[in-house]
């Protein structure tokens, strides 16, 4: 029998995760496991997706469904639920149990990005799922940080009306949007990218393209950048971790938490 892995998003045109995750597999000493790109339509698609998938063992999850999958699962575990998002799903006997590597390659990144610099301000674009695990290094790491929202309220911000003062004082400014992903490679948060300048540190967690629209602009103006590489496989191989230890439970129907 082959056990399925796989990742759930609407558009995975531009994931390596498939590639990435069956040239691991290769090298097991049982080649038995298979990993499978699953676009949804929308969350609610989840259910009847598990049922028609009964090999299914774990997944990960990318945009727009990190935080909209929560009432599908029946646990989280602790830094999953203190963060507020998913992107690693692991079935558990029984149930599918909610887990969040993103923290784990964004704390990754940004130690070996920052080495031992601690900016006193850091500027966070998006509020979504993603952005919810760089908020979290960011308080573990002490760094202060304001949201830039596209909608009114859910951030500090919104990119109509962003100071540049306040881009200016952000030594360390991360995309947490999908905006530059691949295909639509020419987007880029709006930025008064002249205010930027060689103390600042641009980190995209877009990696592909690998270096974006947000990095080329940033660099430009001789800001230091990385690109989100790093943290894509930081965190698949603690997804490959969290999954190691797998079950042959009969299939289940997943239930709503109370």
């Amino acid at each position: 029998m082959v056990l399925e892995f796989g990742l759930i998003g609407r558009t995975l045109k531009h994931s390596f995760s498939e590639r990435y995750f069956n040239a691991h597999f290769g090298h097991c000493e049982r080649p038995r496991y298979s990993y499978t790109l699953f676009e949804l339509p929308e969350i609610e698609a989840l259910p009847a997706f598990l049922e028609a998938h009964p090999n299914l063992r774990g997944f990960n999850v990318t945009n727009p469904y990190k935080q909209s999958i929560i009432p599908y699962l029946d646990r989280l575990d602790d830094t999953a639920r203190w963060i507020g998002a998913v992107n690693c799903v692991k079935r558990e006997y029984d149930r599918w149990v909610g887990y969040n590597t993103d923290y784990l390659g964004v704390a990754d990144s940004l130690q070996r990005f920052l080495c031992n610099e601690r900016p006193a301000q850091a500027l966070i674009l998006g509020t979504g799922g993603a952005s919810q695990a760089v908020q979290y290094v960011l308080r573990e790491m002490k760094i202060p940080y304001a949201l830039v929202s596209r909608t009114p309220g859910r951030g500090e911000y919104t990119y109509q009306d962003l100071p540049q003062k306040v881009v200016i004082g952000a030594k360390l400014i991360i995309n947490a949007t999908p905006l530059g992903t691949y295909p639509a490679v020419e987007e880029a948060p709006e930025l008064p990218y002249e205010c930027l300048t060689s103390d600042h540190y641009l980190f995209d967690l877009v990696y592909n393209p690998p270096f974006t629209e947000f990095l080329r602009r940033g660099a430009a103006s001789d800001a230091h950048t990385m690109s989100g590489d790093l943290m894509l496989r930081s965190q698949a191989e603690a997804s490959w971790s969290i999954w190691q230890i797998v079950n042959s439970a009969p299939p289940m129907a997943v239930t709503r938490n109370a």
